[in-house]
């Protein structure tokens, strides 16, 4: 069993837990002023009380600028809690999700796009907030349509209504907000059945070199992972969570 020393000197190298979040995402994020709260502070907190050391928030405002960090060299972070995907992974180890989020369009009412196999297809524009994971999605399966990128949700939201654009991609959860709003006077807007993906939230780490051992998984990985398994599970922290913050 790897001791807890070994396992801060890696997760916490500077005595504190420096925890990467995305102050983007609404679903995880609850509040940013006076303090940030939510889903993810309070995961990050939870593992700092598990590593006996005090917990520093390193706050982001996009998912992408958390990644980016990392080219810039040096260990910007120590844990990051975003969503894991295949573009991330070579900077990053992640454990499996503690949970996911349904990831959809909203399209016109008398839109001709019913399914998602109508949407990869030349002269469909979709509106997307980039360098999300469902944004990453969509660049590498969605290569014949129009990929109209903004820096924030409610951009996102307005190029579609304000460019009369074929589509909006975003989070279920937030998209069922986002129609509300369009149809305020009368039903103009309609999202897809079922998600054209689901994002994965997880906890990822700065990816290690290999052990000694020869183990692929380095000690703060596989803590990671081992808590994520615990917490996931039905009545866990990640439920207790939600509910708390009111996220459901």
């Amino acid at each position: 069993m790897v001791s807890l020393n070994i396992i801060q000197k890696q997760l916490a190298p500077l005595g504190i837990l420096r925890a990467a979040v995305n102050l983007s995402n609404p679903l995880l994020i609850k509040t940013k002023n006076p303090s940030v709260t939510g889903v993810s502070p309070s995961l990050a907190g939870a593992i700092a009380s598990r590593l006996e050391v005090p917990l520093q928030l390193v706050e982001f405002e996009h998912p992408d600028d958390i990644c980016n960090a990392l080219k810039k060299g040096g260990q910007p972070w120590d844990i990051a809690l975003i969503a894991a995907d295949p573009d991330r992974a070579s900077q990053i180890d992640f454990t499996p999700a503690y949970c996911e989020i349904q990831a959809t369009c909203m399209v016109p009412i008398d839109s001709p796009l019913g399914t998602f196999d109508d949407f990869n297809k030349e002269g469909v524009r979709v509106s997307v907030k980039g360098g999300g994971a469902y944004d990453l999605w969509l660049t590498r399966n969605w290569n014949e349509a129009t990929m109209i990128r903004s820096r924030t949700l409610d951009e996102s939201y307005l190029k579609y209504i304000d460019d009369d654009l074929e589509a909006l991609a975003g989070l279920r959860p937030r998209l069922l907000e986002d129609l509300e709003k369009a149809n305020n006077n009368y039903p103009s807007h309609r999202l897809i059945d079922g998600s054209f993906m689901a994002v994965q939230q997880a906890i990822g780490c700065i990816k290690q070199e290999v052990t000694s051992s020869g183990s692929s998984i380095s000690p703060g990985e596989a803590f990671l992972s081992d808590f994520v398994q615990e917490v996931r599970k039905s009545g866990g922290l990640v439920e207790q969570f939600i509910e708390e913050h009111g996220m459901t």
